[in-house]
């Protein structure tokens, strides 16, 4: 990693001037670590006692220097009780986390926690200590405030402010309350009361506000709101600082009210559209610009002080009004001396995202006139999507900027088992030891919502810990047991099928259920089914051990909804086959087994606190201080999760919550097939148009409801999960279209190479409908491209079936060949100028029947693109 030198130095130099607090920075390479004249060790007491309540009576906390300016902490035993020491509050959390962890095996979440300590403690000899090579440790995405936090109050927060302590979090993104801010700045400009609420955006569409995409949407807010905010984000803050964190704050990114705009004409501006939305941008190089930068940057320190660190992003997934290199340099630097004007050290945190949503405007010279009018000193990029797209190896590094590698994890808030833990695990470690890694300055998890995988913000963030990769099956197998407090078999064998399949790599929430109803392919999954519906299995065969245990209650329910909402697909796509045969009365059986299993998940997810609608509606109504105030909450927290604007981001933020599935989804579906039904007993084609333009007037009405939910769980977790899983388990295990007879079905396979999420088992595995399972790999890193099966003895075979990714126009070129001994081959079929489109039905390939154990495809072309796809490869003797 190249030296940042030059960038510590600046940052040493910082100094708060927020209220009371006075907060120093110091960096180690990259690195942020704040501490308050408060005293570190006692925040550390203060949040352990909020944890452990008398127990943590047992510990003690003392603050020690830093290692050469990098966090650490160290623990041991020292007179009967152990001692966490630290260079700040949040070190000391860390610590405590990491023996609580590895010691006691407990296991605090935001989704269940397990605190069962063993008396008397687990000594601790010799010392152990841990240095953070990770000077930056980033948490929240803006959308977050929008998808999970818009309406938290300060108890909800303040649990949330010590498990961002307890991972190490030292840089959280801390915005809520700018509504106040603005409101300010708009007074002093002019605005009237009624201009600034039509300008302020409701509350859960504000982060996007301050992004630049939307005003006004969901609009109005009240006074009573940004006044309690103005003391909530104090409440924040103090904590946040109280704990040793830098918390990054709002910076002027040009967007402003169109009104002041009409009150200064002769200012220079641009319209910029997102979505449905437009918005006003000024002109960099206007003189409106700095006093308006100024204006809000004053606003803002009078209310919440600063830490000198600010969030901008002008163009997040929006076009800039220009590529040319000099508007995008003038304007790169008009941001930044609009923070360093007001304060002189401030230092901008940029989300790299606009690099990968707006790729074909954003050329590599753009990238480096936008970067490089900002000293390197003095700014951060956050690569975003690592997990997936990383950016910095196609910026070169962001130009020399210091960035961190980030997790997104999570779109929306969706509800979907996965995550990418082999990159977590290995890729910050590979680019620190890679010169063309560039300032690599910390990790990031920026997720749109509070992710519902506890196992991978664990991951996550203990890497910015440890220095070389660990052995996730090792890593696996000990968070069974702390997640759960002991260890056991049964525990162990559900999470290592997790770990292969589900948290192979990142993964949205695809289910049919929460999708408009179509009749277009269900949506599947990159991983195989039958591994989490076995990890159902095993995790409930470890109920007697664990059923009052909240971790695993949650888990439990988790993983089962996962498999039912994933088995969904497989009765969307028999509810097809059946309606597309003319057979009405199979269509009408079929969709009532889909429509019962939406009720089915509805009750499972009613047991858990953390799916529940009835919970997020009366969140929403109890910051209304009226009854139209309450009205218009909860049209705000209802709209977001469904139509979102007027009809578009339809379902983005779409959730598998007890409530919103027999409120909301159920009944589309059971519209959905009625219509259908009756299409096709009266042998009429279905007016799909008709139907959608009706769908969309229905979902603007549900928005508008008042209809009321349960807020508070109902039944029990563990019965309802064996319930459904006797009733469920052995269909989905052994039922809908699965391709038992096929030879090839389940046989040990290798590849010539694969890309991550789609290994070799995929074509394989029985199911030949599910789009989103198949083997991948492609030529420009893998020319081979080969797939081969061993049937494990020498069998007879006249016919194989290759299905290529289809559902469009694309075709597939490729050669079977046969073999007893997997060194001689014989040619069975060759397909390398076909044409035909790729289709459900796969390509028929049919040879006089011969002894084989090894089947080979090797694929040499694809009509679409470079990549090579097997969704499924089946054998027959004839």
């Amino acid at each position: 990693m190249q030296s940042t030198s030059q960038f510590s130095a600046v940052i040493q130099s910082v100094r708060a001037i927020a209220g009371i607090l006075a907060i120093g920075l110091c960096v180690c390479g990259t690195s942020v670590v704040s501490a308050s004249v408060s005293d570190p060790a006692q925040a550390a007491r203060s949040l352990a006692h909020r944890l452990l309540a008398q127990r943590a009576d047992q510990f003690r906390f003392q603050t020690i220097p830093a290692d050469h300016n990098c966090d650490l902490f160290e623990i041991e035993s020292r007179g009967g009780k152990i001692l966490i020491r630290g260079n700040n509050g949040v070190a000391m959390a860390m610590g405590l986390n990491w023996y609580l962890r590895d010691y006691c095996h407990c296991h605090v979440s935001l989704y269940g926690s397990q605190l069962t300590l063993p008396n008397p403690l687990p000594p601790v000899h010799p010392k152990f200590t841990r240095t953070a090579w990770a000077k930056y440790r980033y948490f929240l995405n803006y959308c977050c405030f929008g998808y999970s936090l818009p309406w938290w109050d300060w108890a909800q927060w303040e649990k949330l402010i010590d498990w961002m302590a307890l991972n190490g979090v030292n840089l959280p993104l801390s915005v809520t309350g700018q509504e106040a801010v603005w409101q300010a700045v708009c007074r002093r400009e002019g605005m009237s009361e009624d201009q600034i609420f039509q300008f302020l955006a409701g509350p859960p569409y504000l982060p996007f506000q301050w992004m630049g995409c939307l005003d006004n949407w969901g609009a109005p807010l009240t006074q009573n709101w940004i006044n309690r905010h103005e003391e909530l984000q104090k409440q924040i803050l103090a904590r946040e600082r109280e704990l040793g964190m830098t918390p990054v704050l709002q910076g002027f990114t040009g967007h402003l009210p169109a009104v002041l705009l009409a009150q200064h004409p002769e200012a220079k501006s641009h319209r910029i559209k997102w979505i449905e939305w437009e918005t006003a941008l000024l002109d960099p190089l206007d003189p409106l610009f700095p006093k308006l930068a100024r204006i809000y940057l004053e606003e803002q320190h009078k209310r919440f002080g600063t830490d000198h660190v600010y969030a901008a992003d002008t163009f997040i997934e929006m076009t800039p009004p220009s590529g040319d290199v000099k508007y995008l340099a003038n304007l790169s630097r008009a941001i930044y001396d609009g923070m360093a004007t007001s304060d002189p050290q401030a230092l901008w945190v940029l989300q790299g995202w606009a690099f990968m949503n707006q790729a074909q405007f954003w050329t590599q010279p753009r990238i480096r006139a936008f970067l490089d009018a900002v000293p390197n000193e003095r700014m951060a990029i956050l690569d975003l999507f690592c997990e997936s797209t990383p950016m910095w190896n196609r910026t070169e590094a962001f130009c020399g900027k210091p960035w961190l590698w980030c997790n997104v994890q999570n779109f929306g808030r969706t509800v979907a088992l996965g995550g990418a833990l082999p990159k977590i695990n290995a890729d910050p470690c590979a680019i620190r030891h890679n010169p063309a890694g560039g300032k690599l300055a910390g990790l990031g998890f920026v997720n749109e919502g509070l992710d519902y995988n506890p196992v991978v913000w664990d991951l996550m963030f203990e890497m910015a810990w440890r220095e070389e990769p660990v052995d996730l099956d090792s890593w696996i197998r000990h968070y069974s047991r702390h997640r759960y407090g002991r260890p056991n078999p049964d525990a162990e064998a559900a999470w290592a099928l997790l770990r292969q399949s589900v948290y192979e790599a990142r993964f949205d929430d695809n289910s049919i259920i929460a999708q408009v109803p179509s009749l277009k392919p269900a949506n599947g999954t990159p991983y195989d089914d039958d591994s989490l519906s076995l990890a159902w299995k095993q995790l409930l065969d470890a109920a007697p051990y664990f059923s009052n245990t909240s971790t695993y209650r949650f888990d439990l329910v988790n993983i089962a909804r996962q498999a039912l909402a994933n088995h969904a697909s497989n009765l969307q796509h028999e509810a097809v086959k059946a309606q597309q045969a003319g057979d009405a009365t199979a269509f009408r059986a079929t969709a009532d087994r889909f429509l019962h299993l939406i009720r089915d998940l509805d009750t499972l997810l009613g047991s858990r606190e953390e799916f529940l609608l009835g919970s997020w509606l009366a969140d929403a109504r109890r910051w209304g201080t009226t009854d139209a105030e309450q009205a218009r909450f909860e049209w705000n927290a209802r709209r977001v999760l469904t139509l979102w604007g007027t009809r578009a981001p339809r379902d983005y933020a779409r959730k598998q919550w007890s409530g919103l599935l027999t409120g909301f989804y159920l009944k589309r579906w059971d519209w959905f097939f009625r219509d259908l039904e009756i299409a096709l007993k009266n042998k009429q084609p279905f007016d799909d148009r008709k139907f959608q333009e009706a769908l969309e007037k229905w979902e603007t009405d549900w928005a508008d409801a008042r209809d009321i939910y349960p807020s508070q769980p109902q039944g029990d977790s563990v019965a309802i999960a064996r319930q459904l899983w006797a009733q469920y388990g052995p269909v989905i295990l052994n039922g809908g279209e699965r391709e038992l007879e096929s030879l090839t079905t389940g046989k040990p396979v290798q590849c010539s190479h694969t890309l991550p999420g789609h290994p070799a088992h995929l074509a394989n595995n029985g199911r030949s409908s599910n789009t989103d399972q198949f083997w991948a790999t492609d030529v420009t890193i893998d020319p081979a491209a080969w797939w081969q099966v061993d049937l494990e003895k020498p069998t007879t075979v006249g016919r194989v079936v290759v299905i290529g990714y289809y559902g469009d126009a694309r075709h597939y070129g490729f050669t079977v060949a046969t073999s007893l001994d997997a060194q001689s081959w014989e040619l069975a079929a060759d397909w390398r100028d076909n044409s035909a489109p790729s289709t459900a039905e796969g390509y028929n390939c049919e040879f006089v029947p011969r002894s084989v154990r090894y089947i080979r495809i090797t694929m040499s072309r694809n009509s679409a693109n470079t990549g090579r796809h097997l969704v499924e490869v089946m054998a027959y003797d004839k």
